[in-house]
């Protein structure tokens, strides 16, 4: 399986691996998947930190290494695909997110619902 990780799922396999699903530990854990966390996130932890509203560390490649995750950056065809998506959410990283599965044929790993009505797959 080829899985990106929504910042929460990023943050809670780092710091607190219990606050995931069962389901989504054993497919971020498993060495036979690709498992991604995009450039988005490392923005939205950065964005949150400075203002006070979490405490979690960059997200770096010393982060991704340790985590054995691969980084996905943010291409011209993912932004485009971005602005192309209806509002059903406002949030732009994880419209961001949304798009980079779908462009990438990834599963979104989220517990975010309001995702669902986004022609992408959805793992939790």
């Amino acid at each position: 399986m080829r899985l990106l990780l929504d910042t929460h799922a990023l943050i809670w396999t780092a710091a607190d691996p219990t606050r995931l699903s069962e389901r989504a530990v054993a497919a971020i854990t498993d060495p036979g998947n690709d498992v991604y966390v995009s450039a988005v996130s490392g923005w939205e932890v950065a964005i949150k930190r400075a203002r006070g509203r979490l405490r979690f560390p960059d997200v770096d490649r010393d982060l991704l290494r340790t985590l054995r995750l691969a980084e996905l950056p943010i291409t011209l065809r993912h932004a485009v695909e971005a602005g192309h998506l209806p509002a059903h959410h406002r949030d732009p990283f994880d419209r961001m997110l949304v798009a980079q599965a779908r462009v990438d044929d990834l599963m979104l790993v989220t517990r975010d619902r309001l995702l669902e009505p986004y022609d992408v797959a959805l793992w939790w």
